[in-house]
């Protein structure tokens, strides 16, 4: 007889700045995750807050999120295409 082992889903991860970090299991976690570094990004006037939340945030509702998503995409395709100089 074979074992039968359920699938687990694939761990989420993110990579910044060429390193990666592990996304918490739970899809609750992960969007009161992002919700939150966004909403306390808005605050980095304050000290130790910053305004580097807000991407961080947004990075990790794009994976759960398509309209993120999407817009996640078309910003790192505008950058590739910005950076690149046009082969002429």
């Amino acid at each position: 007889m074979t074992s039968y082992k359920p699938q687990q889903p694939p761990k989420r991860k993110i990579s910044v700045l060429g390193r990666e970090f592990a996304m918490p299991q739970s899809r609750g976690v992960r969007i009161g995750l992002g919700v939150a570094l966004c909403f306390l990004g808005l605050l980095g006037f304050l000290p130790v807050l910053g305004f580097w939340m807000i991407p961080l945030g947004l990075l990790i509702l794009s994976h759960e999120f398509h309209v993120v998503r999407r817009v996640r995409r078309r910003l790192i395709v505008w950058w590739e295409r910005r950076r690149r100089p046009a082969d002429r």
